[in-house]
């Protein structure tokens, strides 16, 4: 596990299941529409039960840039943060779409009240993005976050490479 402090907000990197983390909420890559198919999203949709896609679904759509929380089902979390990087299932995406979905998460859990968020690699799977890319852009969008409530983001993924990518970035 590496930490890392940005002012009030401390940073961890860890490989893991973002389904199996505990934390105030957990962050959702979305597509706009709020379906929860594959990737990140099906995995969350399959731990923590249906209802959890019922309930974003309401709020659709849901700009790029934009995030709504719902509650997390059987998930030892809160809210889940839902933060479309796409608009429709399986499109490609950008790294500025990651960029603005990462501080659409970061904010709406903040305004929540949440002071842990955990967030996977965002863009990876479906959206085509390399690592490197999302790394990139996911930590631009902590480095200018300034948090009222939130002081913990813990970025996870299964993958080593993209935690990796995260830690390059972070140095």
């Amino acid at each position: 596990m590496v930490e890392f402090r940005l002012g009030e907000l401390v940073v961890e990197l860890k490989v893991g299941d973002i389904t199996a983390q505990s934390a105030d909420a957990i962050c959702n890559p979305a597509n706009s529409l709020m379906y929860m198919g594959g990737g990140a999203a099906g995995a969350l949709k399959r731990a923590g039960g249906d209802e959890i896609e019922r309930e974003a679904l309401r709020h659709a759509p849901v700009p790029v840039g934009e995030a709504v929380a719902t509650s997390a089902g059987r998930l030892s979390a809160r809210w889940v943060v839902h933060a479309p990087t796409m608009e429709r299932p399986a499109m490609p995406t950008t790294s500025e779409k990651v960029e603005r979905a990462t501080r659409a998460a970061l904010e709406c859990a903040d305004g929540i009240g949440a002071k842990t968020l955990v967030i996977p690699g965002m863009g990876t799977g479906v959206g085509g993005l390399s690592f490197e890319a999302a790394a990139r852009a996911m930590v631009a969008a902590l480095r200018s976050f300034r948090p009222r409530v939130l002081r913990k983001v813990i970025l996870c993924d299964r993958n080593e490479e993209m935690v990796r990518a995260w830690e390059r970035n972070f140095r």
